[in-house]
């Protein structure tokens, strides 16, 4: 029996988050995010028009009744932007979670490590519930759930990459020396990419550029949708063992010579 998707007091059904960027209108997104079964849908502060009454506006397709609203501080390239926009966000009427970025190089958009622990002190510290994004690197995980994070967010591979998980090996790690959840974001490219992610035992994954660019974003949202379910419940029933040598499949007793 699978343990309850929780974070910061909230539990979910579905572990598989989605973004709003990207999208070629605001019809896709939303049919897409349907799609999905996705519960958790998370806004670019920096990015979008808060104004919900616009129709333009992302957040004017977004029922908060129906979708819970994570903020995000997408395109900060320092703590002191990052904790600007998560404040806004507050104030903008979104909840006090937030899904923190700090990005540190423009050209890979890997995190700055530094900058990501300088402001989720801060944000924990004013009451937020902080989810951070980060590379995949225990130390600074160890560090994160050490500053008070309510989820680490270790990515698969860089933003908007496709390359799927890269390091399987530190994310396990991760997931098993940390007690918040762990949950996947960025890189994953197709719905093979989540099932083997979250083959790994994670608690969920964050992904958007992979449905909002695909040819077809709510069939691609579809296909997600079914590779998390299938990834965790593959989990939970523990693969059979690698060998390297053939194993008869058919009982051998009993076989005439």
């Amino acid at each position: 029996m699978d343990t309850p998707f929780a974070i910061g007091g909230r539990s979910f059904e579905s572990r598989l988050m989605v973004g709003t960027g990207k999208y070629p209108d605001n019809e896709t997104m939303v049919g897409a995010i349907e799609a999905s079964g996705a519960e958790v849908v998370t806004v670019a502060v920096r990015r979008v028009d808060l104004d919900r009454s616009k129709e333009a506006s992302v957040l004017h397709h977004l029922d908060p009744k129906r979708f819970f609203l994570l903020a995000n501080t997408a395109g900060c390239y320092s703590a002191e932007d990052a904790i600007r926009y998560a404040r806004l966000g507050r104030e903008a009427g979104f909840n006090d979670f937030v899904k923190l970025e700090v990005i540190g190089d423009q050209e890979t958009l890997l995190p700055d490590v530094q900058g990501l622990l300088e402001a989720g002190k801060v944000l924990v510290m004013e009451g937020f519930k902080v989810l951070a994004y980060t590379n995949e690197d225990l130390v600074t995980a160890l560090r994160l759930e050490d500053a008070g994070c309510a989820a680490v967010m270790p990515l698969a591979s860089p933003i908007g990459s496709g390359l799927g998980l890269l390091n399987p090996f530190s994310v396990r790690t991760i997931k098993r020396r940390l007690q918040v959840p762990v949950v996947v974001d960025a890189g994953v490219g197709t719905a093979s990419d989540a099932c083997v992610t979250m083959e790994q035992g994670v608690d969920g994954i964050l992904m958007n550029t992979a449905i909002a660019a695909a040819q077809d974003p709510v069939a691609m949202a579809h296909a997600m949708r079914l590779a998390v379910e299938a990834g965790r419940t593959a989990f939970l029933a523990g693969r059979m063992p690698r060998r390297e040598v053939a194993l008869p499949s058919s009982p051998t007793e009993g076989m005439l010579d």
